[in-house]
């Protein structure tokens, strides 16, 4: 499939034909489906879809593009970045790879080096690569320890303006919760997380302190209308149990606004009842969990000259079938926490598959980088390929899931409105004139 030349001269009224769409990515259309695939035509006209037809239904009087059975996805959603920490790897590696050492170089670096012109290129760096993969919504934590929170809020809210019309930009603020006894510092954050429509995150951990906090935290987000994104239990003890700290509190507090669960990793390794009734919790309480399965799999149960023994992500399935809306997304790139990555989901979607044993059946997995993942984020018009809404798709020349799922698709085709992106990824070397690189 040549990139440049899929399309039709007219690009502004014409027929994507013989595709084949994830079935689950389809909104408002029951198609014939094998293997949770569609065979499917698209008609579009001015940048709008405006028909999701059957195979060869397509009218005669549209231009027509055959792609040959070739795969079309809607843009996909990464529900869970670092984008203030992305690519500072080449000057802070990770010494040896664990999650301590991890916590301890981005402190250094932030510390040394996180001036908003730093944050900046690396977050517009970032943008750039996830553009130019066919991503159309994108969830970032930003650390936010003083002054940091007001360096890197700064920077994301112009970039959120800048890339407006090409990625929509959402912000969690990232931080201990212990940090919410500085007073002054605390209420700073809650003005600033209100003024560039962020949301509520932290750190949650297991201490005397934790249902405190945790009052303290939900009860400030009921106040000023806040969303709550809390990175939870990334950790191999199964005594780590804060994700059922956060559902009771969300229970007993009846919290109304939307609660999103990163990691959970220790859910899998706590024994099968207590790991139930957590998950029941969870259910009840209405929280949305979203796994990270490259990054918890670089971190977890790293020891020194020991092979690890599991794969670090949570109990993905047993959430799912409880009710719960579940998806992955990318977390870190190219920093301590995960040296890898390149904010691609297809590798992230390719990687779940092979790591959470998304496959047999393979009919709903795309919906943890679509639909999914666009409904944790209170965004139902994206992540979906659905009659009235923008062509924003990705074509692709796979036809079937082995096919897909066996490359990294980098010839893949990405369309804005219907038009061809003729974004490239940015080179690295543009990253050099950074300090220490």
């Amino acid at each position: 499939m040549s990139r440049f030349s899929i399309l039709p001269p007219d690009q502004n009224r014409f027929a994507l034909v013989n595709t084949t769409i994830p079935s689950v990515a389809i909104a408002g259309h029951q198609l014939s489906s094998k293997d949770g695939l569609s065979e499917a035509d698209l008609l579009i006209e001015d940048g709008v879809i405006k028909a999701v037809l059957p195979k060869g239904q397509a009218p005669s009087d549209y231009a027509k593009a055959d792609l040959q059975q070739g795969m079309v996805w809607p843009c996909f959603v990464d529900a869970h970045t670092h984008l203030d920490k992305g690519h500072i790897w080449q000057r802070n590696a990770n010494p040896d790879g664990t999650f301590q050492g991890a916590l301890e170089t981005v402190d250094k670096d932030r510390r040394e080096n996180w001036s908003a012109q730093d944050v900046h290129k690396r977050m517009e760096f970032s943008l750039r690569c996830a553009y130019a993969h066919g991503t159309g919504l994108i969830r970032t934590h930003i650390d936010s320890l003083a002054p940091q929170h007001r360096i890197s809020f700064e920077v994301f809210t112009s970039l959120r303006e800048a890339w407006k019309d090409r990625l929509a930009l959402q912000a969690v603020a990232l931080f201990p919760l212990d940090a919410m006894d500085d007073a002054p510092y605390f209420s700073d954050l809650i003005h600033v997380l209100k003024t560039s429509n962020g949301l509520l995150g932290g750190v949650p951990k297991m201490g005397p302190q934790l249902t405190a906090q945790l009052e303290k935290l939900f009860k400030t987000a009921e106040e000023h209308g806040l969303d709550v994104d809390l990175h939870i239990d990334e950790t191999d003890d199964p005594d780590a149990e804060t994700l059922r700290a956060v559902a009771e509190t969300v229970l007993r507090h009846k919290f109304a606004g939307k609660v999103t669960a990163g990691h959970c990793c220790s859910l899998a390794r706590q024994d099968e009842e207590r790991a139930k009734q957590t998950i029941d919790l969870v259910a009840r309480a209405g929280i949305s969990v979203i796994s990270l399965p490259m990054c918890n799999m670089y971190l977890q149960d790293r020891y020194a000259d020991r092979t690890p023994r599991w794969r670090g992500v949570t109990l993905f399935k047993e959430l799912t079938a409880a009710g719960v809306t579940t998806a992955v997304a990318s977390d870190n790139t190219r920093d301590p926490f995960y040296a890898f990555g390149d904010l691609d989901p297809v590798e992230v979607f390719r990687e779940a598959v092979r790591i959470i044993h998304l496959d047999h059946p393979l009919t709903d997995a795309a919906r943890v980088v679509t639909t999914s993942a666009a409904d944790i984020l209170g965004r139902t018009d994206i992540g979906r390929i659905q009659q009235g809404q923008p062509a924003d798709l990705v074509l692709f020349s796979a036809r079937r899931w082995s096919e897909f799922l066996s490359r990294p698709q980098s010839d893949r085709t990405v369309l804005r409105r219907g038009k061809i992106v003729e974004a490239s990824l940015p080179d690295y070397r543009e990253l050099d004139s950074l300090t220490g690189a």
